[in-house]
């Protein structure tokens, strides 16, 4: 069944819904976890969407939070240089070519260089408006980065789509206010407006009033 959605501008999420980063992040992460001797199956459902920081606050809560700012900053350069095995949702480069000329961005718990590092290595073009781990004080499920994304924009963020998978992501989102578009069956248990399995199911097109998205 066809949907039709309307909105302002789209917010994007990357890791899962623009670039599948799967198996670079699980193979980090569970190589940090190790010497911890945490459960891998913990670790795994805990790290996806979240600024690695506060994946490690929650893992070992008991550690000073300033050793997991300086592991953070050196698992963020390991993730940039280990790109094997990261490609493209499939759709994400037509639909970024589609919403150009229109009001959008990316919105990732990554940093400048893992989104450029990400992004290049599924050959797709970052929007020129994005919003980075560099630029919040508080990570997703937080909403800080959608709000500040839709604000980039001059876009309400009632009058916004965003594009998640995790659930820490579609929390930020609707915290935000947003409706939001799950990417991945998976995504369907953290309550989304509508899912998609992947970007191909998603035209994008203009009008007097915005952006229009069929879905289907």
């Amino acid at each position: 069944m066809t949907q039709t959605l309307r909105a302002r501008a789209v917010l994007l999420d990357m890791d899962g819904t623009l670039v599948d980063s799967t198996a670079a992040v699980e193979r980090l992460w569970l190589r940090w976890a190790e010497p911890h001797g945490l459960d891998p199956q913990t670790v795994l459902s805990v790290v996806h969407g979240r600024q690695g920081h506060q994946s490690m606050a929650i893992l070992l809560p008991e550690r000073d939070h300033a050793v997991n700012l300086v592991e953070n900053d050196e698992l963020l350069a390991q993730e940039s240089a280990d790109v094997d095995g990261v490609v493209e949702i499939p759709g994400a480069a037509r639909f970024l070519a589609a919403l150009e000329g229109l009001p959008h961005a990316i919105v990732t718990s990554a940093n400048v260089p893992l989104m450029t590092a990400r992004m290049q290595a599924a050959a797709l073009t970052v929007p020129a408006e994005h919003v980075t781990a560099e630029d919040v004080t508080a990570s997703k499920p937080d909403p800080q980065g959608f709000l500040l994304g839709a604000e980039r924009l001059g876009i309400d963020p009632a009058d916004s789509i965003a594009f998640e998978d995790s659930e820490a992501g579609i929390t930020a989102a609707r915290a935000a206010g947003m409706r939001v578009v799950g990417v991945g069956a998976g995504s369907a248990a953290y309550g989304p407006d509508v899912v998609v399995d992947d970007l191909t199911t998603v035209a994008v097109t203009s009008d007097d009033g915005g952006i229009v998205l069929t879905i289907g």
